[in-house]
């Protein structure tokens, strides 16, 4: 079986961060492993409060990771500060880490801003230029290239400015006003659209995640980035397809849709 690692916050509610993370690499049959960087009470309507991982604790659970159960895909999600992004760095540098797949969670869906100045600098300096594949969203997309995006064309020469500044393949993610959900991957001197079809469910928490999670689990199993990125799209969509509504807010996707009939049965 292949390891996936996923190096992010944890969400109490389930629906994103590490759940989301290690529920997606399992149904896409890799064995997921979790270094934790926040513990967050949230639910479906928002976040009460955070707590961080000391960078002296991040360290020790990579360490135990790599030193025991070497992974073949990492998928990085938020990391709050910039000595939690420079531990990482220097981990993957040192563990020689291949396969990563970096989600610069800058942004939150309300256009807020979830990390400081100089932690984005720091994602930008010593993470980024590891990455494999980068996944932003419109704004950390605008973010990274400087640059605003407002079509598709913006949406191409974009990617390729991420993509050759990184030096690694940009996958940025559409939506937020501009297309349906049809995603640019910038790789390697070439350009590809992946087409999607907008679900109508509310319930879109933790998509971002779920989407570089299977990316990373695909990868894992030796797939080329574009077949990853094709399946990882279309695991998400079924997610989504399902139409899984709990909680108050913007509900979770059923990462298990797929799971057989014979687990799922409720008792008498």
């Amino acid at each position: 079986m292949k390891i996936g690692l996923t190096i992010a916050g944890s969400d109490s509610s389930g629906g994103a961060g590490i759940q989301a993370d290690i529920k997606t690499m399992t149904l896409n049959g890799v064995y997921a492993q979790s270094a934790i960087t926040a513990l967050t009470a949230q639910n479906t309507t928002g976040v009460l409060s955070v707590l961080e991982s000391s960078p002296e604790f991040l360290k020790d659970q990579l360490d135990m990771v790599f030193d025991d159960i070497y992974p073949d895909a990492i998928k990085i999600g938020m990391v709050s500060n910039s000595k939690l992004i420079s531990v990482i760095a220097e981990e993957l540098e040192e563990r020689k880490a291949k396969n990563i797949v970096v989600d610069p969670v800058m942004v939150a869906t309300s256009g807020s801003k979830l990390l400081q100045d100089e932690a984005i600098n720091t994602l930008k300096s010593k993470l980024l230029p590891l990455a494999d594949i980068i996944t932003p969203n419109i704004p950390e997309a605008e973010i990274l290239s400087d640059m605003k995006i407002e079509n598709e064309n913006d949406m191409e020469k974009v990617g390729e400015i991420i993509s050759k500044k990184y030096n690694c393949a940009c996958l940025l993610k559409g939506g937020h006003q501009i297309n349906d959900a049809n995603d640019y991957l910038f790789e390697n001197g070439k350009g590809t659209w992946f087409k999607g079809k907008r679900i109508n469910n509310p319930n879109t928490h933790g998509t971002g995640c779920t989407l570089s999670s299977a990316i990373a689990a695909n990868l894992a199993k030796g797939y080329d980035m574009e077949k990853s990125i094709k399946m990882a799209k279309e695991y998400l969509s079924n997610a989504l397809l399902d139409m899984l509504d709990l909680g108050k807010g913007s509900g979770p996707m059923n990462h298990a849709f797929d799971i057989k009939e014979k687990y799922k049965k409720l008792g008498n």
